[in-house]
């Protein structure tokens, strides 16, 4: 008996510090930016309705303007602030603008000392609804400020608050119970439309809780989404919801090996792709800000906020792997949208399509959900897409009909660009973001592969023919003699003089966008065989992108940001902190060196995504980015959305095991694997010798194991032979 006492004694502290995966997810990754936007330190459930971040923009600032109720879109901004305050009551209009100290932020909880007002804060979230636990711990009036950031309307009863923001035309509806009842509750007086209650509690109350429901509906459903989801006051059972739902999503993918702080960049990096899209049906019921009407469901919840340029490469192809189902409600949702507006969205958000960057990378979603098996309506998505892109201009950033522009590139086959100093004579083209020509061009061409495929599967041989044959519309921007991507104007003749690092202004948007030619070079995920074909052959193309890696940025770093400030994590020209350059470093395995894939995507994880305050590169953007870092730990990425395969890069951990909904289990096993031993020497897949650098959707879907003996050198004969390059166009 006293030997098993002693062993239990023993296990005691081991137990009382095991980590579930919720525990490896530090938010404080990426909160202080290198260039443009920090990552922000979200507390939600996955996927929710509900999330929410301090009113502050980076960690190195001790200053926030109070704690919103929701952030309904991702960057978008936020609505409802509220402000405790502590104090003399003539000054009660001060409140925000606060001091801060003591934060601690967790995917579902998060807490602040308010050093003005000697306030601890406690907030704990809910799918629909959240709970705010407020103490104060220094003598004064105890108050609790509600402000709209906006024009809105604020009601109060007894205890309850209600009413709404107008959130960018959107009425952002809210239900707010106090457990105790104020002494008095006043307006105070405000400009612009905007709306503040001082909710006073005396100088005695210590304690004010806070629960409120939040809705696109109404405040009666407001008021019904909190009595749902937090029927009282009590934080400890909502934070373990809270940490139950997160350890279940996060818990898909299970890891072993690496050390710990890779591990905990890899379960942070999957806590940020389940940011977005957000699921906002009520009871059956939701508000599409893309007609401004409540509809039904029909039993199929309504998804959006979704930034479409950033995440069909990585997020969506993930979250096919993660949430099947969900996927396909975003799909149909998508459908809606159409209904609702005439036009397939770029930028889906709770108040409609927010339209930006270049492209409709909508078409490339439908169609890697198609060869992936997820269940949508193909005829309507075909005839949706083919409508939007023939008929919506594709100028960048500005949603309407077509123009002479988008004429001209239906009828040559590209977008013409404008020479230096050229006017622009279109009044639709933004000054700042321009055509974008070349990025619009090939953005085009894959759409249009994209579409082709839909067709195909419906046996529409006509409109397959005319998508397909417009998907080679990229080769007429390809300049043979320099091997780039090149602006052409609507002669046909391209710009001249040119410098594919800088020509094009801030952000080369004249011709590409956010990055240089250097990185749009890479632009044709879709058909790799066809642009190394152009480039001349493997050698050719292997020199030209080993040359990316190495290119030098030509001018010092504050001058080169000046013109290229989204072009974060460079290594040469190549940029890991933008979308366009995520499949980039898997392309050496087209050609037939997959020992350099290996070597580059090792280097990328362990330059740019690391545990600490940087350790983001660039624009996260809500899922985009962290999709690519899970696919690369993994050991493997969708180079192709719209192909149902994936490439084989570098895997990071010695075992990685994903859960499907299918109940099967797809497991990539990464023999001796290390930081050294990051290059493949031999493969086999469900027990038979690979010695391809890929493997089809089936494979995973299905079930089995990838199995990959490491080293720590190049292995220069496996996966070298042309056989084993993955296809390109089509399979």
């Amino acid at each position: 008996m006293r030997l098993r006492h002693l062993i239990l004694l023993l296990c005691l502290p081991a137990l009382a510090t095991a980590r579930e995966y919720v525990d490896y997810v530090n938010n404080r990754i990426g909160n202080i930016s290198h260039l443009l936007v920090p990552t922000f330190p979200t507390a939600h459930l996955p996927n929710s309705m509900l999330r929410m971040n301090p009113a502050h923009n980076e960690f190195v600032t001790d200053r926030m303007d109070g704690l919103p109720l929701n952030v309904p879109s991702h960057r978008q901004g936020h609505v409802l602030l509220l402000q405790p305050y502590c104090g003399s009551p003539e000054n009660v209009a001060s409140a925000g603008n606060y001091r801060y100290d003591h934060e601690t932020t967790t995917p579902y909880r998060y807490d602040v000392y308010l050093d003005d007002h000697g306030v601890a804060l406690t907030f704990v979230p809910a799918a629909r609804a959240g709970l705010f636990d407020l103490t104060y711990e220094q003598d004064g009036e105890r108050y609790v400020v509600l402000s709209t950031c906006a024009k809105g309307e604020l009601n109060h009863s007894g205890n309850i608050l209600s009413g709404y923001e107008d959130f960018r035309g959107t009425k952002h509806y809210f239900y707010l119970v106090f457990d105790c009842m104020p002494t008095e509750i006043k307006a105070i007086p405000t400009n612009g439309g905007r709306q503040r209650l001082a909710v006073h509690f005396g100088d005695k109350t210590k304690n004010v809780r806070v629960r409120y429901g939040i809705s696109y509906i109404g405040v009666e459903q407001a008021q019904r989404n909190l009595e749902k989801e937090i029927k009282d006051f009590r934080t400890k059972p909502l934070i373990e919801r809270a940490r139950q739902a997160w350890n279940q999503a996060l818990g898909k993918i299970q890891i072993k090996g690496g050390t710990e702080d890779e591990k905990v960049v890899f379960y942070t990096a999957l806590y940020r792709s389940h940011e977005r899209m957000i699921n906002i049906s009520e009871d059956g019921k939701y508000y599409s800000g893309f007609d401004g009407e409540i509809h039904a469901d029909e039993g199929v919840p309504f998804w959006t906020d979704d930034w479409i340029w950033d995440n069909y490469l990585a997020l969506h192809p993930l979250q096919i792997l993660l949430n099947p189902k969900a996927e396909s409600e975003k799909l149909a949702s998508y459908l809606r949208m159409y209904e609702h507006s005439g036009w397939i969205p770029t930028f889906p958000c709770v108040f409609g399509d927010a339209h930006c960057m270049n492209g409709n990378h909508a078409a490339v979603m439908f169609a890697d959900a198609l060869c992936k098996d997820i269940p949508f309506d193909v005829e309507k998505a075909a005839q949706a897409m083919k409508h939007t892109v023939l008929n919506e201009s594709m100028i960048p950033w500005y949603r309407g009909p077509k123009t002479e522009i988008d004429d001209f590139y239906h009828k040559h086959g590209w977008y013409p660009a404008l020479h230096p100093g050229e006017k622009e004579t279109n009044p639709h083209v933004n000054n700042f973001e321009q055509r974008n020509a070349v990025a619009v061009s090939l953005a085009a061409s894959y759409d249009d592969w994209a579409i082709a495929r839909l067709f195909r599967h419906l046996g529409n041989d006509s409109q397959y023919k005319f998508f397909n044959d417009r998907a080679y519309n990229y080769r007429h921007v390809f300049n043979k003699k320099t091997n780039f991507f090149h602006p052409k104007d609507s002669a046909g003749n391209f710009i001249e003089p040119f410098d594919y690092i800088f020509s094009g202004g801030v952000g080369a948007r004249a011709y590409y966008d956010e990055n240089n030619a250097w990185t749009y070079n890479w632009q044709l995920q879709f058909n790799v065989a066809d642009l190394i074909e152009l480039f001349g052959g493997n050698q050719p193309f292997v020199d030209k992108l080993d040359r990316l890696f190495v290119e030098g940025l030509q001018r010092s770093k504050w001058q080169y940001y000046a013109v290229h400030p989204d072009a974060t994590g460079n290594v040469g020209q190549f940029v890991m902190g933008n979308e366009p350059s995520f499949h980039i470093p898997y392309l050496y395995n087209y050609a037939g060196q997959p020992w350099k894939t290996q070597k580059r995507i090792r280097m990328l994880m362990e330059s740019w995504f690391r545990n600490d305050l940087m350790g983001i590169c660039g624009d996260e953007d809500g899922g985009g980015m962290s999709a690519f870092y899970v696919f690369s730990a993994m050991g493997f990425y969708p180079v192709t959305p719209g192909l149902p395969i994936y490439s084989i890069g570098s895997p990071l951990f010695e075992q990685t095991s994903m859960r499907l909904d299918n109940g099967k289990v797809f497991t990539v096993k990464a023999r001796g694997a290390s930081r050294e031993n990051k290059y493949i020497q031999s493969a086999r897949l469900n027990g038979i010798p690979w010695d391809k650098t890929w493997f089809h959707h089936d494979d995973l879907i299905n079930g089995g194991t990838l199995e990959l003996e490491m080293g720590p050198r190049p292995c220069h004969q496996w996966g070298t032979s042309p056989q084993a390059a993955p296809p390109s166009f089509d399979m």
